[in-house]
């Protein structure tokens, strides 16, 4: 079978994107597992379906590069409005697309004809125990988490998928492949977990690298960094209502960040080819 898509990113964090309009792959988690590996198939963060919705302009489904399905990725998100719009799906510069954690709007930004980047409300920020989930009945505030032997502080908060926060000195120079399986599959979190080890630079700069469930460090993470700017406003480091520029290793993103922890994510979403893929039989 030859199925059609899309290679997309935003920022270095990148997605195989199929137009599911008239159906979905029978098994898109193995799909995405197949898709995914980097050097030996399409390679990517995994994969992303954008499906018709009945309450907004489109649906996004969302796969780890693991199998796994999110419920939310900030990225994807803005590459899924640019392929609605520059596929002529959608014709208006505010739309909104469906997601796990709830319907989401974009405004989007063109130039000659193509969206180059977009912001996205993506609701409030959370950091209630009940809504990550974690094991706990208390919030998770510069809190201590042993992993792995050595004590760590975190705050946990979630953007409608779960995040631990952890504030580092240096970001650039930590293990992550070492020390981020030990974050994702720590007890606290039932349903494992994205960790953001975030350096500040300044009172609205912050650098940060990130561990992704399902699909280790990747170089970018939308939900991410808004939760990374949740965390920074609710510590002090950061002020509410004034633009944070946040530094991943894909590139930038600017997070505005309310008194309320309602946050606004900007930043570019870009195509990178169309492709086939081909394979025998559908995976099962």
């Amino acid at each position: 079978m030859n199925i059609p898509f899309t290679k997309m990113h935003g920022i270095g964090n990148d997605y195989v994107y199929i137009n599911c309009m008239d159906g979905q792959p029978a098994n898109p988690a193995a799909l995405s597992v197949a898709l995914s590996p980097r050097h030996v198939s399409v390679g990517a963060d995994g994969l992303v379906l954008i499906c018709p919705s009945k309450a907004a302009d489109a649906k996004m489904r969302m796969f780890n590069a693991d199998g796994s399905e999110g419920k939310m990725c900030g990225n994807a998100i803005r590459c899924v409005g640019k392929y609605l719009w520059d596929n002529g799906l959608v014709r208006r510069k505010t739309l909104t697309v469906e997601t796990l954690s709830g319907v989401k709007t974009l405004h989007l930004q063109t130039e000659n004809g193509k969206v180059i980047s977009a912001s996205v409300d993506m609701g409030r920020a959370s950091f209630a125990p009940e809504d990550l989930p974690i094991d706990s009945d208390r919030e998770q505030i510069n809190a201590p988490l042993t992993v792995d032997g050595k004590e760590w502080k975190i705050t946990c908060v979630s953007m409608g998928n779960p995040h631990a926060v952890v504030f580092v000195e240096d970001a650039c120079s930590l293990p992550l492949a070492e020390i981020g399986p030990g974050f994702e599959h720590h007890p606290l979190f039932p349903e494992r977990v994205n960790t953001e080890f975030v350096q500040a630079l300044g009172p609205a700069e912050l650098k940060m690298r990130v561990w992704e469930r399902g699909s280790g460090e990747t170089r970018a993470c939308g939900t991410g960094a808004c939760a990374a700017a949740a965390a920074a406003v609710r510590l002090g480091i950061c002020a509410p209502d004034a633009p944070i520029t946040v530094h991943l290793r894909g590139g930038d993103l600017t997070i505005l960040c309310g008194k309320d922890y309602a946050v606004t994510m900007t930043g570019p979403a870009a195509k990178v080819y169309d492709g086939v893929y081909e394979y025998e039989d559908q995976p099962e």
